[in-house]
């Protein structure tokens, strides 16, 4: 049975191998623009900052170089239920400076399309053993960002030998750039 996380909570992650799904909707009274939101991870090092560009993963980059983080690529409509986007991790392949791996989903293009996450709903983290399916952690992002386009979901850090999950729920305005600028 998965843990269910509010916003600050953290739960250690017992397996090596596990997926990362997200997952969102949009409201119906919408821009009448589809929504094109994107799932990224950081890969960090003890400065907070990237170990290498190539560990931010995101649409662009689908896998990071020590081969512990991929991406499974862009859902560009969100549509249907389930998980929009998932990011597996083995944390048994991961460069031994990442100390944390920050979670962050942006909407594509939102200020031409005059969007933020005020009209998105039902947006969730959740880590679930990809083999047996069985959910984990999981973390729904219940607050209402009604002027951000970006929101770090979460983040899994490294506590001594041990990989915990906080669920963050922060959002910004800036989009993906205010974070690769936050992160490089």
């Amino acid at each position: 049975m998965a843990i269910i996380l509010e916003k600050g909570q953290r739960a250690g992650i017992a397996l090596p191998k596990f997926t990362i799904g997200l997952g969102w909707d949009a409201n119906s009274s919408s821009t009448g623009q589809a929504f094109d939101l994107d799932a990224s991870l950081f890969v960090l090092g003890d400065s907070g900052k990237l170990i290498a560009d190539e560990y931010f993963v995101f649409y662009n980059n689908l896998k990071s170089p020590d081969g512990a983080v991929e991406h499974t690529g862009d859902n560009l409509t969100g549509e249907g239920d389930g998980d929009d986007e998932s990011i597996r991790v083995n944390l048994s392949k991961i460069n031994p400076a990442a100390t944390q791996i920050c979670i962050v989903v942006t909407i594509h293009n939102a200020a031409e399309r005059h969007q933020n996450f005020g009209q998105v709903r039902n947006s969730y983290v959740r880590i679930f053993n990809p083999d047996s399916n069985e959910e984990l952690l999981k973390y729904e992002l219940e607050e209402d960002f009604s002027v951000e386009t970006a929101v770090e979901f979460g983040r899994i850090y490294k506590r001594g030998n041990e990989w915990k999950f906080e669920a963050v729920g922060a959002g910004q305005k800036g989009g993906l750039a205010e974070y690769v600028n936050k992160y490089s």
